[in-house]
């Protein structure tokens, strides 16, 4: 083998002192020089450098799959609290609309009691109304009764010229005035 490189070399030297080469003429020393130069780096880069790059690419991967691992729960947590708010949310206008639902039926029935309770306290001022006129009315008439029996006597004393008995004559005026009254 060392024989042919030799060869091989001398050829490549020869091309090369007469300086001219053609562009479609195979260079066989630069061909096995090439390729021998090619596979001892090959070899050294997947000795050396292979196992680094491809532990370094595996790494990368893994850290990225975990990130993405990652992204989704968080991305999954995120819809699951979303979904939890939007559910608070709900309630929470589910139960405000409840308690002003129920705030404007006590303030109905609040209402409702408080009319009820005006016109009880109205019919009753009412009826305390009426019975004081009633009581005053029957007090006046009894004043102007007696006034009228006063009156009666004075003018039935001063025309008979006589004094009459005031108890006995008073009590002849008022069933006269009570037979008046009751054929009204």
């Amino acid at each position: 083998m060392l024989h042919t490189l030799l060869s091989v070399l001398q050829e490549h030297g020869s091309a090369e002192s007469t300086g001219f080469s053609s562009p479609f003429e195979v260079n066989t020393g630069l061909f096995v020089w090439t390729w021998l130069i090619f596979i001892i780096l090959f070899f050294l880069l997947k000795k050396y450098a292979w196992p680094p790059i491809v532990r370094l690419t595996e790494e990368r991967e893994q850290t990225i799959r975990r990130q993405l691992d990652e992204a989704e729960q968080l991305n999954a947590d995120a819809k699951a609290t979303l979904e939890e708010h939007k559910k608070l949310l709900a309630q929470s206008k589910s139960e405000a609309h409840q308690l002003i639902t129920e705030a404007k039926t006590l303030a109905e029935k609040e209402r409702e009691r408080l009319l009820t309770k005006a016109r009880d306290e109205h019919g009753e001022m009412l009826q305390r109304a009426k019975q004081e006129i009633d009581a005053e009315r029957d007090k006046a008439l009894v004043e102007l009764r007696r006034e009228a029996i006063d009156l009666s006597l004075a003018a039935a004393s001063k025309l008979i010229r006589q004094r009459l008995e005031s108890e006995g004559d008073r009590k002849i005026v008022e069933e006269y005035l009570s037979t008046l009254e009751e054929q009204r």
